[in-house]
């Protein structure tokens, strides 16, 4: 046990990078809780369809984010400057500068979007959901710092107790209200809670309004990429919603998104996981440069694999119980969906454990174009998907296209000499066997999503 916990101390690489990933799980895990025990409260305040409604706002809000990210964390992470009071203060000005602009989308989408899905109250609900957008903006470079650094235990906990602040507005407005107003101002608060947190509680030094051209045409070179890369990623985790806002009723696509909820804990821890963890420890510990620092990867590889792999399978065996245990009956149809999406997520664990090696050696093209042939192929599959087998086609869909984008996942890896093949397919054969016992035991609910009778 000495070892053990000897291994958390210092300020060795390891050792940040296990405190990290402590932290990290527990951002996660408590963020997810917190979500959790608010959607229990709201589903037995609010009506599906409010729920359905509220993707749709969260699919325009979150494709402006990500169709506008120039990378300004990763580039603070991967650059040699990212300490430098200059570069933190332009990459802020920056930020503000994109949160006031993705604000002003919000406002200009609204109109458009609600005619296109045949929802007025979205030219309401749309332009006040992007206002936490624009507050975001004002969010201290000190959070990319920690990051940076891999010293996040303070920045957890200020972040959990802002969204704490968020779910406790949303399930006071929905008492008020009952309406789907109150999902909709929850995203604003809690962001506002998350600016005023940080900037006073988190140690650094403050942001100032500066603008250096170098500095901002550098982050702009590195972040070009990042940007397409975000754009296409709007494609693999709202695409979805997208298509299937236009094939379900609102109930239905509300049922759909608490199934999805579910279903994406594990793919969601991994994000959280790997996006802040996996580029230091390739930046500063490259595997082709030691086998001692490929077998590390390895391990660590195994170990994220295994808890995201393992942990989609569990869901997907007692997705319909848990469903039953947790919602009121209105939500019992979304456990087939628990089901079938937890199985067609667990390949994506395997992409999100090798793209950030591109990142960490400051090649965010080789990152773009794999997220390029995911994103295509993931849209195209599920839209093909949904015409010919519905809700089920669209969700097998999300599982095929992984399989499609693995050969340029590969080429990544190679180029970046951190694939592992073994691992691969080890990953591979146990997974197949999880998914496919988890798939034949529930195959009667399953049998009752729309489409599922052609297959």
């Amino acid at each position: 046990m000495t070892k053990f916990l000897s291994a958390f101390s210092g300020n060795t690489l390891m050792a940040r990078v296990l405190r990290s990933a402590s932290w990290l799980m527990l951002s996660f895990g408590g963020a997810q809780a917190l979500r959790l025990m608010s959607n229990l409260v709201l589903t037995r305040i609010l009506y599906p369809e409010a729920f359905g409604l509220m993707a749709l706002v969260s699919v325009v809000t979150i494709g402006l984010s990500l169709f506008s990210d120039i990378g300004i964390g990763p580039a603070i992470a991967q650059n040699k400057r990212g300490d430098d009071p200059a570069f933190l203060d332009t990459a802020w000005t920056l930020q503000l500068i994109r949160g006031f602009g993705l604000w002003g989308g919000a406002c200009v989408l609204a109109l458009p979007v609600a005619h296109f899905y045949g929802e007025p109250a979205l030219a309401y609900y749309i332009p006040i959901a992007g206002i936490a957008s624009a507050i975001t903006g004002f969010a201290p470079m000190k959070i990319e710092t920690a990051h940076r650094h891999l010293l996040l235990g303070r920045l957890t906990v200020l972040e959990l107790i802002a969204q704490a602040i968020g779910i406790a507005a949303m399930v006071a407005l929905a008492l008020a209200t009952r309406s789907v107003s109150a999902l909709v101002l929850g995203g604003p608060l809690q962001a506002l809670a998350r600016v005023i947190l940080t900037h006073y509680f988190l140690p650094g030094p403050k942001n100032h309004f500066r603008w250096d051209p170098e500095i901002a045409r550098e982050i702009m070179r590195f972040g070009r990429w990042i940007f397409l890369s975000t754009a296409l990623f709007f494609l693999t985790s709202q695409g979805d919603r997208l298509v299937l806002g236009r094939f379900l009723s609102m109930e239905m696509l509300g049922l759909y998104n608490i199934g999805y909820f579910l279903a994406s804990f594990p793919t969601m821890m991994g994000h959280a996981v790997t996006n802040r963890l996996l580029i230091p420890i390739f930046r500063d510990r490259p595997a082709h440069e030691a086998e001692a620092n490929f077998r590390k990867q390895r391990l660590l590889r195994i170990g994220l694999l295994a808890g995201m792999a393992g942990t989609s399978i569990l869901m997907s065996l007692i997705g319909p119980a848990l469903v039953g245990i947790m919602y009121d009956p209105r939500y019992l149809p979304a456990g087939a969906v628990v089901v079938l999406m937890s199985c067609a997520l667990v390949p994506t664990a395997l992409g999100m454990t090798y793209d950030q090696a591109a990142l960490a050696a400051g090649d965010s093209r080789s990152f773009f174009l794999y997220s390029a042939v995911r994103a295509v192929a993931q849209v195209g599959l599920i839209l093909v998907g949904a015409i010919w087998f519905h809700l089920f086609g669209a969700i097998v869909a999300i599982a095929v296209a992984q399989f499609v984008a693995y050969p340029v996942l590969v080429w990544l890896a190679r180029r970046h000499r951190v694939w592992d093949p073994v691992t691969d397919m080890g990953f591979f054969v146990l997974a197949g066997l999880g998914c496919g016992f988890a798939l034949w035991l529930h195959w009667p609910v399953l049998a009752e999503l729309p489409g599922a009778a052609g297959f």
